[in-house]
C-alpha cells in the first residue's frame, strides 16, 4: 500500500518551500521531507557539486528518484526542487489525485530571497534573468499542477504555513 504526503509544496526558487515545508509540517504535526536533500543523500554531495561533476540529466534523475519516492512513501508535507515539474513522470504522479500547493512569488521578492546563492546552480550566472526565463517557462506547469494556489511576497513563512495549514482542514 502506498501512502500519501498531507501536501507537496512545488514553486520556484525563492518562493519558500523549504521553509515554508518545514513550518507547516510543525503546525500540522508530521514530518518534513525536501527531495533536494534527498538527492543529495543519494549522490553523497550538495547539487552543485553534482552539476558540476555529473551535469544537470544527471541531477535530474536522481530528482526523479526522490521525488517518486517520497510521494508514493511519506504521510507528511514533502517540497519539491523547482525544476523537478518539468519531467513528464512527476507531473503524472502529481496530477494523480495529491494535494499540490504553488507557492506563488513575484520576480523581485524571488531575487531578493535567492540572492547570489551559489547552492542554485541554475542561478550563478545573472540570477535576476535566469530567474525571470526560469519562472516563465515553468509558471504554466506550476499552476496546473497546483490544486492550492498560495501568495507568498511580502509574508512570513509562518502566516504562509497557517494559511495552507487552514486550507488543508
Amino acid at each position: 500500500m502506498t501512502t500519501r504526503p498531507v501536501a507537496v509544496l512545488i514553486g520556484p526558487p525563492g518562493s519558500g518551500k523549504s521553509t515554508v515545508g518545514a513550518a507547516l509540517a510543525e503546525l500540522l504535526g508530521v514530518a518534513f521531507r525536501d527531495t533536494d536533500a534527498d538527492a543529495e543523500t543519494a549522490a553523497g554531495k550538495p547539487i552543485g557539486e553534482i552539476f558540476v561533476d555529473d551535469g544537470e540529466e544527471a541531477f535530474r534523475a536522481l530528482e526523479r528518484e526522490a521525488v517518486a519516492s517520497a510521494l508514493t512513501t511519506h504521510p507528511g508535507v514533502v517540497a519539491l526542487g523547482g525544476g523537478a515539474i518539468l519531467a513528464a513522470d512527476t507531473q503524472e504522479l502529481l496530477a494523480a489525485g495529491h494535494t499540490v500547493v504553488y507557492l506563488k512569488v513575484g520576480l523581485a521578492e524571488a531575487v531578493q530571497r535567492v540572492g547570489l546563492n551559489s547552492a542554485r546552480p541554475l542561478l550563478v550566472l545573472n540570477p535576476r534573468s535566469t530567474l525571470r526565463k526560469l519562472l516563465e517557462e515553468r509558471l504554466p506547469i506550476y499552476e496546473r499542477l497546483g490544486t492550492h494556489h498560495v501568495a507568498t511576497d511580502g509574508r512570513t513563512p509562518a502566516d504562509i504555513a497557517a494559511e495552507i495549514a487552514e486550507t488543508l482542514r
